[in-house]
C-alpha cells in the first residue's frame, strides 16, 4: 500500500489536479482536513473509511495510517493547498519512514496561486520583481534567525505571507521602512471558495479596511509593486521566436 499526501488545492474543488482526484475516488482509505477541504473534493469516493482528522493528534493519525498499511489499503491523506507548504506532512513523513511504510505526495495548487489569481495578477513583472517570498508571521512559534519579516522585507520582493492577518497592524509596521507606505498590500480571505473576500489598499491604509471587516483567519496577505502595475517593460519570451 501507499500513503499519498494529495494537496486537494486552495478551496474550489476544481482546482484539485486530475491525479489527486483520481486518488481520492480509487483510493479505500481518505483522511481529510476537514477544516480546510471542502467536501466537495471528496465527491465520487468509494473509499471503505473516510476520516476528518481535524480533532485528531498525530498519534492518531499514524495509527490510522498503521491499520490501513496492516490491511494493504492505500490511503488518500488529503490536505489543502499544496502539502508541501505549512502542510504539517513532514512529522508524517518522519514517522512513516520509521514504521516502513511507503509514501508519495502529489502537489496542489498554492493559496498564493490561487489569490494571484483572484487578482487576476502576475507576481513576477519584468523590472518591478522577480522573486517571490512565500514566509508567515511569527506568532506561536518563532522564526530562524535570519528569516523575520523586517529581514525578508529588506529585499523589496513581492511577498506573500500565511497565517497573520489577525496581526495585521504588526505586519505593517515591519514592512513599510522596506517598501514604503504607498506599496499595494491585498488581503484575501479564503481565496477560490464561494464565500471569498478581496481587500485591496496600500501599505498606508490597508490595516483599517481589514479591521472594518470580518477576517480574523484563512486569509493571505500579499505586498509588492508587481500588484497593479502597468509601467513594466515587455517580457523577452515572445521576442525570442518560437516557444
Amino acid at each position: 500500500m501507499t500513503v499519498f499526501f494529495i494537496g486537494a488545492g486552495p478551496g474550489d474543488p476544481e482546482l484539485i489536479t486530475v491525479k489527486g482526484q483520481r486518488l481520492v475516488r480509487t483510493c479505500p482509505v481518505i483522511l481529510y482536513a476537514g477544516s480546510l477541504v471542502p467536501p466537495a473534493v471528496l465527491e465520487g469516493h468509494r473509499a471503505q473509511q473516510v476520516v476528518d482528522t481535524a480533532p485528531l493528534t498525530l498519534d492518531e493519525i499514524v495509527a490510522l495510517l498503521e491499520s490501513a498499511h496492516r490491511r494493504g489499503h492505500d490511503v488518500a491523506r488529503v490536505h489543502s493547498g499544496d502539502p508541501s507548504l505549512y502542510g504539517a506532512i513532514g512529522e508524517q513523513i518522519r514517522r512513516l519512514r520509521e514504521l516502513g511504510i511507503p509514501y508519495e505526495v502529489v502537489p496542489g495548487v498554492t493559496a498564493t496561486a490561487a489569490c494571484a489569481a483572484a487578482l487576476s495578477n502576475e507576481l513576477t513583472l519584468p523590472g518591478i520583481s522577480q522573486t517571490l517570498i512565500l514566509t508567515r508571521y511569527a506568532a506561536k512559534t518563532s522564526m530562524p534567525e535570519g528569516e523575520a519579516l523586517g529581514d525578508l522585507a529588506r529585499h523589496r520582493a513581492t511577498m506573500a505571507i500565511h497565517l497573520g492577518v489577525r496581526h495585521i497592524a504588526r505586519i505593517v509596521e515591519e514592512l513599510r521602512p522596506h517598501y514604503g507606505d504607498d506599496c499595494p498590500v491585498a488581503v484575501i480571505y479564503r481565496a477560490s471558495w464561494p464565500d471569498e473576500e478581496r481587500v485591496t489598499g496600500t501599505l498606508a491604509d490597508i490595516v483599517g479596511k481589514v479591521q472594518a471587516t470580518d477576517i480574523e483567519r484563512t486569509a493571505l496577505i500579499l505586498v509588492g509593486r508587481v500588484l497593479g502595475a502597468e509601467g513594466f517593460a515587455d517580457s523577452k519570451l515572445y521576442g525570442m521566436g518560437k516557444r
